[in-house]
């Protein structure tokens, strides 16, 4: 019979050289492990300044056999620098035995939410996010690429011509830390978030720091910087991205919106691939597949779970009757829209650390839902 398992739970910056080698040790002995996200860097930086991080140190007969970077938020448990993170699990050789449910056990989580696990899990909603491979380099790719999607890639080549000709010659720099250039990025995305109605996830001013600090601090293979595109003098498009042993993940991308109709971001992401594949990158990791432009790029995918792990009482009988009040005032749109409100109530809890943001958030966040739910007047309208 083997042996219980222990948990001690850890700040990150507790984190020793023997602690250091064992997780290599063990993300190295698992293939699912691939990510920049589950590095024990990116948990040293991230981690110190998140609020409510820590790590747990899972321990069976003396071996330590597992670690869980997270974070609390009230009742809470989430992936450290949720809602940042967009890969976590338990860093463990794939034979350990801790899937999700396991965790939440461990860690005696009133509830668990995860958004883009990898590893075991008994229920939640299974997704993927896509990849672009790039074994052979990026000439052998844009050249499959083209072939395969002949009109899309020639239009991309049209739209860095017409981007050129408005504004001048193209220049595109990467692995850039400058911190006015990243302030000038998030000012894009809040920016966004303001047009699109989703909740900004930089408000909370900590989710700015964890960007900040993993840019000035890389550490050997892994870090994170920007790539920008300039036409002239103007700055046209900007991504963050994170990378770590051959993983390139585009994390934060932004373009000026008077500039969209010359695909500045696309172009952007090609010579993000041609530089760093330049420098030995093989694998461009764009996320969720939900934007169409990705099917053009991405020739790999990964499974990767949604799920929130309940302990029973009232807070899964509270989250069970929400959805039915919404499907009862919507006329069955609760189902359709709990996958939505539930990836914004995540967001809101992840970023806002305490208990009146949160309300706020979610005072907004029902608004929105409502707005949804109600029928539009304009609709009715001859």
């Amino acid at each position: 019979m083997p042996a219980p398992l222990k948990v001690e739970l850890i700040a990150p910056d507790a984190l020793d050289a023997g602690l250091i080698a064992r997780w290599h040790l063990l993300v190295d002995g698992n293939p699912d492990l691939v990510s920049p996200y589950f590095q024990p860097e990116f948990t040293q930086v991230a981690g110190a300044v998140t609020p409510g991080a820590q790590v747990a140190v899972m321990h069976r007969g003396g071996e330590i056999v597992g670690f869980f970077p997270h974070q609390r938020r009230g009742g809470a448990v989430q992936p450290l620098a949720a809602p940042l993170n967009d890969y976590h699990g338990v860093i463990a050789l794939p034979d350990a035995g801790l899937g999700l449910e396991q965790v939440a056990e461990l860690l005696k989580a009133p509830r668990l939410s995860v958004g883009g696990w990898v590893g075991a899990a008994a229920g939640g909603e299974v997704q993927s996010t896509v990849q672009a491979a790039l074994p052979d380099g990026y000439e052998a790719w844009y050249a499959e690429r083209r072939g395969t999607f002949g009109k899309y890639f020639k239009d991309k080549e049209r739209a860095r011509r017409s981007l050129e000709a408005e504004l001048g010659p193209i220049r595109v720099e990467s692995g850039l830390t400058d911190p006015d250039l990243l302030d000038h990025l998030i000012g894009l995305k809040r920016e966004q978030y303001r047009r699109t109605g989703r909740h900004d996830v930089f408000a909370c001013g900590w989710t700015r720091d964890v960007l900040h600090a993993l840019m000035r601090d890389p550490r050997g293979r892994f870090g994170a910087s920007m790539a920008a595109l300039w036409g002239g003098d103007r700055l046209a498009a900007l991504e963050v991205s994170l990378h770590g042993t051959d993983q390139w993940h585009f994390w934060f991308p932004a373009y000026e919106p008077s500039l969209a109709r010359c695909s500045p971001g696309i172009l952007l992401s090609l010579d993000t691939m041609r530089l760093a594949s330049g420098n030995g990158w093989r694998v461009f990791d764009y996320g969720f597949q939900g934007e169409g432009y990705k099917k053009y790029f991405c020739n790999a995918e990964r499974r990767i779970v949604e799920a929130t792990v309940v302990r029973p009482g009232l807070a899964r009988s509270v989250s069970r009757a929400a959805v039915g009040l919404l499907n009862v005032t919507g006329e069955g749109r609760g189902q359709r829209l709990s996958a939505s409100v539930r990836r914004r109530w995540a967001a809101i809890e992840a970023c806002e650390v305490t208990a009146g943001a949160r309300l706020r958030g979610a005072l907004s966040a029902a608004r929105a839902a409502a707005a949804k739910l109600s029928p539009d007047p304009a609709a009715a309208r001859p």
